[in-house]
């Protein structure tokens, strides 16, 4: 199957899009045509082998309207965008012809209706014998009205010769009898004049329906142009994302910078960002560092530092130094066309719920103008006059509104799935955006989407040494290993500003550790089995080991010249805003179950920790999408969180697939909804937002549906004989604007959609007596050891918090304030705020954390330190 987006022109309400959709239907080779009547485009998937672009196109024309081929979404991100969009020429064009049609529309008033309120007309309009001056006028007035509104007939009576009637044939047809009406009031009223009747004329005089025809014709352009630009408001989404790609790129050829258009970058390019620009397309970093606002591709407010090596993000902008970069992905392929592409798909697709919209949109003008044909025939077989019946039947040709119910939909669609881009989730179509608000059950994958995905260091206990002593010889021993938990060891030691032992002989021991030399003395790190086998009396650590796996820790064991040295335990701990996130889903409703390939007791610790309804232990990668697929079997709606390449089956099976931005691509494309900053609290925000969609698309339905169940019997007359009620037809063409305006202002609202403050919830500690934290603490717990043979005690250090003051120069905007409070905050102990006014940094240490760590924290930012005090 092949996929092709076509521009649609031409449609004017719901009744077209259905027509044209099942007009395609019928052609062989067709899988879907999926119409947006608010972008004015058309998704077909179709088989190469049967059909063809050109093909699709023609059929779309023979049934009335016209279709050429799109480029494929996403190639728009271009430096050179055409002058101006066909959307924004066809409200160009509605607003001049809205104010032709006013210029004409109020003298036409005035000598139509001044007279009712006491307004002089001039004397050849005034009075019986003027009465054919007086119609004349009105006619020449309103003839400029329905020449530069002429598409509505042209349009209306073409959708008729087609048998496809749309809102353009409701107002043609109306207009028209106004017109029709007027035309044969002015003969009788010439009649009359003639034959020296005045009782004829003074009736036409009071009967001539020009004005209506006039207000009819520029209440809807009116409507119309409201519309268009409450419509072009829907897509701002895109297009500010769209505007985010710089129009020209610096290149390094030949050792100088040249300025080129962007779509002339090609990957391995190598290209120079300056401070204060914004990098032209994805690569990686090569030389200086920056911090990157990617605020406008992740939604993450703070600037993320980059330094050689690290990747950086099309459209970001750099806040700061100078650095150079090579291109990787460019054009189509970069992040922010992607994005874009997405938010595209999304808008243009179709949710569930506007199939009952579409079934009714096709057979609604149809049975509006069989309504209006009953109404003018009941009207005169009851004895009313013909021109009482015929407004009847022009008020409810007019006051039907197909647009509305199909607006209802695609607007919010596109408003909302814009809302969501700037929060940076990415919905990949519309049915996905409903049915997440549907979910029941969400389950999470442990392992970068709990968890953080990186071993840290949680838990140090010494025999017959110092914390310090243990960590220098554990990091000595790790140096140079090349296994996960090693990172973890030395990474703590750094925190501690330890130096690692110097560790000679190094050897690997596969499935038990490792061995190595240190000072002379034979050392040992790895599992209770390495130990046993070497002699290891484990006595000293009692029941600490089994405390700590059941904690949800991995305890490694060193031991120095045939003695046990202590027990260091790693563990991948809970990301900062897992438990949060997950009180907020099931507080509003949802289950939470996570699935782990780890044993039984860490899932059941991290479950604790975070607050998860259940933990699934020990499931394969091959066994998620089996998980997923037991709880769909049970009946739930079910949304599946994952970031990796295993998680790819079960993202596909669930019935929202939901990717970790950070993840793989293959992950991302498994999925329903992306999360671009990799936060689960994305997660909420994305489930909230769909609910907001959802509703927001419920409320338009029932306004454009309740409308029309009012509106056409009240133009129709029913309520005249018992409340007299009557309507006419100037404020039925208003109400009818006024119901399209209604639906796409309701659901611009979505614009104001904000992200709620989760609960706040901190991580619990297991039990088993060790301390589980989110982030790695420091100084590192020690857990006093049970049955030491006998334990050496263990020297409490005592920390003074203390209150300084570091005086900075150099900080000149709220990114300088953000970097120093940022490296600052990184130092173990250490809350930090900074004053861009005071030109200081005011922090709370505990007392561990040396003056010289703190300069040399703020001058690796870039910044120089005055004093500390």
């Amino acid at each position: 199957m092949e996929t092709t987006k076509f521009e649609i022109t031409g449609m004017s309400c719901a009744a077209c899009s259905a027509h044209i959709e099942k007009a395609l239907a019928k052609l062989p080779g067709i899988e879907k045509a999926q119409v947006n009547l608010l972008a004015n485009t058309m998704v077909a998937e179709y088989d190469p082998a049967a059909l063809s672009p050109e093909d699709i196109s023609r059929a779309v024309e023979k049934a009335g309207y016209g279709a050429s081929p799109q480029a494929k979404p996403g190639t728009q991100v271009k430096s050179h965008a055409p002058s101006q969009s066909p959307a924004k020429a066809e409200l160009a064009g509605m607003k001049k012809r809205l104010i032709i049609s006013l210029c004409f529309l109020v003298p036409l008033m005035y000598v139509s209706m001044g007279h009712m309120v006491g307004l002089p007309l001039p004397s050849f309009l005034s009075g019986t014998a003027n009465a054919v001056s007086f119609a004349l006028t009105q006619f020449i007035l309103t003839l400029p009205i329905v020449l530069v509104n002429h598409k509505y007939f042209t349009g209306g009576f073409r959708a008729l010769w087609h048998r496809a009637p749309n809102m353009d044939s409701l107002i043609a047809l109306g207009a028209s009898a106004s017109l029709a009406y007027g035309l044969f009031a002015l003969y009788r009223m010439s009649w009359g004049l003639g034959h020296g009747d005045t009782a004829l004329v003074d009736h036409y005089m009071h009967e001539l329906y020009f004005e209506s025809a006039a207000m009819i014709l520029a209440l809807i352009t009116l409507g119309k142009t409201l519309e268009a630009v409450s419509k072009g408001r829907t897509g701002a989404a895109i297009s500010a994302l769209m505007d985010l790609a710089p129009k020209t790129a610096l290149v390094i050829r030949g050792g100088a910078e040249v300025e080129i258009p962007l779509e002339q970058v090609a990957p391995g390019d190598v290209l120079a960002v300056k401070p204060g620009a914004r990098v032209p397309v994805d690569g990686v970093l090569l030389e200086g560092h920056s911090a990157l606002d990617e605020s406008a591709i992740t939604g993450e407010s703070i600037p993320v530092e980059k330094q050689a090596g690290d990747t950086v993000t099309g459209a970001t902008v750099n806040t700061s130094g100078y650095f150079t970069m090579r291109a990787t992905r460019v054009g189509d392929n970069t992040t922010l066309a992607q994005i874009v592409a997405l938010v595209e798909e999304a808008g243009a697709s179709k949710a569930p719920i506007a199939q009952l919209a579409d079934k009714v949109s096709g057979i609604f003008v149809p049975v509006v103008m069989a309504i209006a044909v009953v109404c003018l025939a009941v009207w005169l077989l009851v004895g009313s006059g013909f021109e009482f019946a015929l407004a009847r039947a022009v008020t409810v040709l007019v006051i039907s509104c197909p647009c509305a119910l199909g607006l209802a939909t695609p607007v919010a669609i596109m408003v909302g799935t814009g809302r969501g881009a700037k929060n940076g989730i990415l919905y990949r179509n519309a049915e996905a955006l409903e049915t997440f608000s549907h979910v029941d059950t969400i389950l999470l994958d442990k392992t970068g989407t709990v968890t953080a995905g990186k071993p840290q260091l949680t838990d140090l206990i010494p025999f017959g040494r110092s914390e310090d002593a243990l960590l220098a010889l554990a990091a000595g021993l790790e140096a140079k290993s090349e296994h996960p938990l090693a990172l973890a060891i030395l990474q703590a030691a750094g925190r501690r500003q330890l130096a690692p032992a110097d560790a000679n002989g190094f050897e690997a021991l596969s499935g038990l550790g490792l061995r190595a030399t240190v000072a002379g003395k034979s050392c040992l790190a790895g599992n209770a089995r390495l130990m046993s086998e070497n002699g290891i009396d484990l006595t000293p650590a009692g029941p600490l080991p089994a405390q700590l796996a059941a904690a949800g820790k991995t305890p490694l064991y060193f031991a120095e010249d045939g003695q046990l040295a202590g027990l260091v335990a790693v563990a991948d701990l809970p990301k900062p805003g897992s438990a949060p996130a997950i009180a907020a889903l099931r507080q509003r409703g949802l289950r939470a179950v996570m699935l782990t390939g780890d044993n039984t007791a860490t899932a059941e610790a991290v479950r604790q920790m975070v607050g998860l309804d259940e933990a699934i232990a020990e499931v394969l990668p091959q066994d998620k999408d089996a998980q997923v697929r037991t709880f769909m079997a049970a009946g739930h709606k079910v949304a599946m969180v994952g970031d990796g390449i295993n998680d790819a089956p079960a993202l596909t099976r669930a019935d929202v697939g939901i990717a970790i931005g950070a993840g793989t691509d293959v992950a991302i494309e498994s999925a329903d909804v992306v999360l671009m900053k990799s936060d689960l609290a994305d997660a909420v925000t994305a489930f909230d937002l769909s609910r907001a969609v959802l509703r927001n698309i419920r409320q338009n339905l029932f306004w454009a549906f309740i409308y029309n169940i009012i509106g056409i019997p009240i133009a129709a007359g029913v309520f005249y004989a018992a409340f007299g009620w009557v309507l006419n037809p100037m404020f039925g063409a208003a109400a009818m604007s006024l119901s399209s305006i209604f639906v796409v202002t309701n659901a611009l609202r979505l614009n104001f959609f904000k992200p709620k403050p989760l609960p706040t919830v901190a991580a619990t500690p297991p039990p088993g007596g060790a301390t589980l934290s989110a982030q790695a603490p420091d100084p590192l717990p020690v857990i006093t050891p049970v049955n030491a043979d006998p334990p050496q005690p263990i020297e409490e250090k005592e920390h003074t918090p203390m209150d300084k003051t570091i005086k900075i120069e150099g900080m000149s905007c709220a990114h300088c304030t953000g970097r120093v409070e940022k490296a600052l905050n990184a130092l173990p102990g250490v809350t930090a705020t900074v004053s861009l006014d005071e030109q200081a940094a005011h922090v709370h240490t505990d007392g561990n954390i040396p003056d010289d760590t703190l300069r040399a924290a703020v001058t690796d930012a870039g910044y120089e330190v005055v004093s500390i005090h």
